[in-house]
């Protein structure tokens, strides 16, 4: 068979749509970039907010227009939660709980010799490290449909890390719902599987996705002496107010997160820090947004993500008083984006005339420019006759390029 899978929403869901086509791969099938050539077709839904639900409806419904004799798939957080809702789109089926993790017998698919992998070049992969979680934060839709949390056997990870560069991958980055939380149920933490894959394989890069503020411990700022590791925290803010912060279910205060974050940038030059913050979440007054924005100023993020609170069926927030209109939350998000590019436009000019080391991604084919990733999470541009694709090498940053930075290559 062919098989187009196509992924929404978060890493951890592109690193389980990454496991699938591995799977189908392993079974015999052969996994294809253009829908048009499928005979079946794979979303991996996502149901985090309206808009994130209402883009999967939309996916499906254009695969079912581009490719109406193919068969159709949804399999993720939405398929989980409001499976009646899916399976309303016509000619959709509905695969829920874990079927991703055996994909090929949730299809009902003959498992045969392992077909030759079709995939592009790698340059860089997400391995999945645990799901699930068991905090309780007033908002979140995700802890529903994931359940509890559960870590995957170091052994089975480090299996993956080496199959994964044996097919040319220089990075990897470990995903979860609470990646931080990796081990607790096995007697490990993260930390240990992060020196694990620094010591047990070759690998050149390793990178970390988001992190609970409360589960970065300062000792564990130590692993940063290791060069492999990617100098890149994402740590989810949320919110800049502690009012806010009470009400969402957060573990942490303002302050304790600045101490954090100065603590991490003094053991981590040019650290790369990025962060989610949502607005509009209910209750939260002018004043309040005022003081998370100010806060996101004081901080100075490399990227910052914001979200619109979007209410989620189930979860205690979506019945709390004070629920904010759509035009404010717009207009704040506005305000806090504008005050998330102060941040990352000072970061990237903090790095001009430094040489770092790239891993080279892609040639545009309209500039002509190669593309790729520093280590501490630094779009950069550059021209160049040599054949870049999946090599890390040095280029020195000149000057800024819209949201990325132009260099040239050193060395």
């Amino acid at each position: 068979m062919n098989v187009y899978v196509e992924s929404l929403g978060c890493k951890l869901n592109q690193s389980e749509s990454e496991g699938m086509a591995r799977a189908l791969q392993r079974a015999g099938h052969r996994v294809v970039y253009d829908p048009a050539e499928a005979d079946i077709c794979i979303v991996n839904s996502c149901a985090v907010t309206h808009v994130a639900a209402r883009k999967t409806r939309q996916a499906l419904r254009r695969l079912a227009s581009h490719n109406p004799t193919a068969r159709l798939a949804v399999v993720g957080c939405y398929a989980d939660l409001w499976p009646a809702e899916l399976s309303q789109i016509a000619g959709v089926q509905v695969l829920a709980g874990a079927a991703k993790d055996a994909i090929v017998q949730s299809l009902g698919l003959a498992a045969g010799e392992a077909a030759a992998s079709l995939s592009r070049p790698r340059t860089r992969a997400f391995v999945k490290v645990q799901d699930g979680c068991d905090n309780a934060c007033t908002y979140c839709v995700v802890r529903l449909a994931r359940g509890r949390e559960r870590s995957r056997p170091l052994t089975d990870i480090l299996d993956e890390v080496r199959e994964l560069r044996a097919a040319g991958v220089q990075e990897i980055v470990l995903t979860g719902v609470h990646v931080g939380a990796y081990g607790r149920d096995l007697g490990l933490d993260l930390a240990d599987l992060v020196r694990a894959i620094l010591e047990r394989t070759d690998l050149p890069r390793l990178r970390l996705s988001s992190i609970e503020p409360w589960h970065l411990q300062e000792r564990f700022l130590d692993l940063w002496r290791e060069p492999r590791l990617c100098r890149h925290l994402h740590l989810p803010l949320q919110s800049g107010c502690d009012a806010t912060l009470r009400r969402m279910g957060r573990r942490y205060t303002a302050a304790e997160f600045a101490a954090l974050v100065a603590a991490a940038r003094a053991r981590i030059p040019d650290l790369g820090l990025t962060t989610d913050v949502m607005v509009g979440f209910p209750g939260e007054t002018d004043e309040e947004f005022d003081i998370s924005r100010r806060f996101v100023e004081r901080i100075g993020f490399s990227r910052l993500h914001v979200f619109r609170y979007s209410p989620r069926p189930g979860t205690p927030a979506a019945r709390f008083a004070g629920q904010v209109p759509p035009a404010v939350s717009a207009a704040r998000s506005d305000a806090m984006l504008a005050a998330g590019e102060q941040g990352s436009r000072a970061f990237r000019l903090s790095l001009l005339g430094q040489t770092l080391s790239v891993l080279w991604e892609s040639r545009e084919a309209d500039t002509g420019e190669w593309v790729g990733l520093t280590d501490n999470y630094v779009r950069v541009r550059t021209r160049s006759d040599e054949e870049l694709h999946n090599r890390i090498a040095p280029a020195r940053l000149l000057e800024l390029a819209g949201e990325d930075v132009r260099g040239v290559l050193a060395g």
